[in-house]
């Protein structure tokens, strides 16, 4: 499930390009009173994502904008709506770093897809390499490291492709508590563009670097269907809870 939140600027501000940690804090501040506020130091998966603020562009008073925030545990959502429509009650803006905005209404979308469809990372996907595969996947050694890579595209494309399915597949797992076999999922997928980001986490700011994609599926059985929804709920790859790999429907994106 995810939430979209129409949005309405208070003030000139330029956009701000590293707000995922902001942002993350405002999703915590949300659930501190609650027993969701164990997530702010919950050790691996979150099972949240967001989207960026867009349009992306600088913002003027009065500009509009939308959010999203997306989890596959639906009473995650449903709470996060109660403490929004409390904000909107006793009108409180929404403020992420320099951006402040008014929120003008709330409303709650089902994530489903169909058997054939385009799906798009709206964010960057984030994966990672761990230093045991890099024979797997003929990673160059001049660009090994320690522990792990980030996947760029000088590295195999099977290599993005494991790694995003076992990620998936490991976050289904624990999240269900279930012990499904991995199966294939993606069909065809386009790369489009590297994406290298900046977050703080802690104080220390770090560089993350991710890929926008497009996956198109001409048909898919409903086993591929669920894993790939609750993918799209709680993000593709990792750091999911700085908002990285939010992915939607492509005639859902602007």
């Amino acid at each position: 499930m995810r939430i979209l939140l129409n949005l309405e600027s208070l003030k000139d501000c330029e956009y701000d390009l590293k707000y995922f940690h902001k942002l993350q804090g405002f999703i915590y501040n949300l659930i501190k009173e609650n027993e969701y506020k164990i997530l702010h130091n919950k050790i691996g998966y979150k099972f949240f994502c967001f989207s960026n603020i867009y349009p992306f562009k600088n913002i003027n008073i009065g500009d509009k904008r939308k959010l999203m925030i997306s989890s596959p545990d639906k009473f995650l959502i449903k709470y996060l709506k109660e403490r929004l429509e409390k904000l909107t009650e006793e009108n409180i803006p929404i403020n992420i770093g320099e951006m402040s905005f008014k929120l003008s209404s709330i409303s709650i979308l089902n994530t489903k897809i169909k058997n054939n469809s385009r799906l798009i990372s709206t964010t960057p996907i984030i994966i990672r390499i761990p230093e045991k595969n890099y024979d797997k996947y003929g990673i160059p050694t001049n660009y090994r490291k320690k522990r792990y890579v980030y996947w760029r595209p000088q590295y195999s494309f099977e290599a993005f492709i494991k790694q995003l399915e076992n990620n998936l597949f490991k976050k289904y797992n624990e999240f269900y508590k279930t012990r499904i076999e991995e199966f294939p999922i993606f069909e065809e997928m386009k790369y489009k563009r590297l994406v290298v980001s900046h977050i703080l986490i802690n104080g220390k700011e770090y560089k993350l670097v991710g890929s926008i994609w497009e996956f198109i599926f001409t048909y898919l059985n409903n086993r591929q269907r669920k894993i790939l929804e609750f993918g799209m709920d709680c993000g593709f790859g990792e750091r999911n809870s700085f908002g990285f790999g939010f992915v939607n429907k492509k005639n859902e994106v602007n």
